[in-house]
């Protein structure tokens, strides 16, 4: 089998993390990402870099990082896998708009490898606006099915299946937003080369800066006041949730000693929670909560 190595890999991943920074500081126009390096005690390390209090961009983090060594017991049981030393390498993102009429977004591409011969490729990119535009998430997933399409034809219907059954919090009874699409533990078959699969893959990545800038520049000068921001805050409040309770990447980077600061930077800057908060029936809150459902077929929303 046709295979390219970690070291590639990683490298052009890191490559991606520089593109995806240069593009939405381009977009922002205020911010800039500071660089923060970080070193891994039992092998590895990475570099984090973060904007906060741009003009669009409230708070971002996208993080590069490559980590090696024996992999964790908790891990090889988690994932049903014999001992051997493992390779990880990943870039992760989640930016937090200080407008309530931006959406928050989240995009995570990465390659897990052991030196016994296992490996596989995962990732996802997810939409979650404060306020539910259909259009907005029509554009969304057609862009999506248009990259997915161009590799293979199941899979935008099995990815964004995916994506809905894993963005979602089972004890709030909806999704994180409007979802998108997710895949784990893809590997290489006579349908999708290695090197196929890797430019799938990569090409998520560069996808990701296209698709949020265009949401920077059509939807940041929209007017709001203190009642969206509020609702904004509470919907940090859900993004909170799920990260913290239900996100296997977190879990996965606390579970391997993973830098703490690095793996926590999708913590919204304010977050919100009031108790048994129901807006009223008909507000533009009650319809967003109205669309945070599995299963909608978003392709059709007009263009």
């Amino acid at each position: 089998m046709e295979k390219i190595s970690k070291e590639q890999i990683a490298k052009k991943f890191r490559e991606i993390q520089t593109h995806i920074c240069t593009e939405l500081e381009m977009e922002d126009g205020i911010g800039h990402f500071e660089r923060d390096h970080w070193s891994r005690n039992e092998g590895g390390g990475g570099t984090t870099r973060v904007l906060k209090n741009g003009r669009v961009i409230a708070k971002g983090g996208v993080a590069f990082s490559a980590v090696h060594g024996p992999t964790p017991e908790k891990i090889l049981k988690k994932l049903k896998l014999e001992q051997a030393d493992f390779f990880a390498t990943g870039v992760s993102i989640v930016i937090h708009p200080s407008s309530p009429m931006v959406p928050i977004i989240h995009m995570n591409i990465r390659y897990f490898e052991m030196s016994n011969g296992t490996y596989w490729f995962g990732g996802g990119i997810d939409l979650t606006p404060h306020y539910l535009d259909r259009r907005d998430a029509g554009y969304f997933h057609r862009e999506l099915k248009r990259l997915c399409d161009a590799y293979h034809p199941d899979f935008y219907p099995r990815f964004k299946q995916w994506a809905d059954d894993y963005f979602y919090l089972p004890h709030r009874d909806e999704t994180r937003g409007v979802g998108g699409i997710f895949f784990d533990r893809l590997v290489a078959d006579e349908t999708l080369s290695f090197p196929r699969l890797f430019a799938f893959v990569a090409d998520v990545g560069y996808l990701f800066p296209k698709l949020y800038r265009y949401f920077m520049a059509k939807n940041a000068d929209l007017p709001y006041g203190e009642e969206e921001l509020a609702w904004q805050a509470l919907r940090r409040g859900r993004y909170v949730e799920f990260n913290l309770v239900w996100d296997a990447g977190t879990k996965f980077g606390l579970d391997t000693n993973g830098r703490t600061e690095s793996i926590l930077m999708s913590m919204p800057p304010v977050a919100h929670w009031e108790y048994n908060h129901t807006p009223p029936a008909g507000s533009r809150e009650a319809l967003t909560l109205e669309g945070l459902k599995k299963n909608i077929n978003w392709l059709t929303e007009d263009k």
